[in-house]
């Protein structure tokens, strides 16, 4: 190989990346905003979220407003699903816009935006021929039966429209980090 074409293959892409990882919701969000601040290249990241203050405060330069209010989803799924489903014409835009092949969706499960808009985002990008994953999080026993059902049907209807899921299972993440506080814990599931 000569030079040029070796520092070719090594530049990283300024227009994007086939690759693109899509956080869905308040946790969605902050792992999101976790792997941009690590300065993670060579793939294009988005924020999704019914809540503009949170959009508002996320690094990540491609940034959707699910619906039209701007006022979270009240941990109701049918909310983000909701907004979701208003606002898929832009998200299908600029997934055609970046040129993706494979898209990574990260969404905690169990509240109302991830839980709600992430099977519909995940739907679309399999219609659009996609390679689709999902990295979600289950919530914590004592965040109570009701967002556990919620989670539980929201990856059912996830499992559906992905390739490939992947849940990280909360608990467990306390088990391994215990010594730390909440926010240093779910910190590392970021890492």
């Amino acid at each position: 190989m000569t030079d040029d074409l070796i520092s070719e293959i090594k530049a990283p892409r300024a227009e994007g990346s086939i690759i693109m990882v899509v956080g869905v919701g308040g946790a969605g969000g902050n792992a999101v905003n976790h792997m941009w601040n690590l300065g993670i290249r060579g793939v294009t990241f988005m924020v999704c979220n019914t809540d503009q203050q949170a959009l508002d405060k996320s690094p990540v330069e491609q940034k959707i407003r699910l619906g039209a209010e701007g006022l979270g989803a009240g941990n109701d799924p049918e909310n983000g699903r909701r907004a979701a489903v208003e606002t898929l014409p832009e998200i299908r835009q600029r997934l055609e816009e970046a040129g993706t092949k494979m898209i990574f969706i990260t969404a905690g499960m169990g509240g109302g935006t991830g839980t709600g808009a992430s099977p519909v985002i995940a739907k679309l990008a399999k219609e659009m021929g996609l390679l689709t994953v999902a990295i979600v999080t289950s919530p914590l026993a004592v965040e109570g039966k009701i967002r556990y059902e919620q989670a539980y049907r929201g990856i059912e209807e996830l499992r559906q429209n992905v390739d490939s899921l992947l849940i990280i299972n909360n608990e467990n993440i306390l088990e391994i980090y215990g010594r730390l506080s909440l926010k240093q814990a779910f910190g590392k599931a970021d890492d």
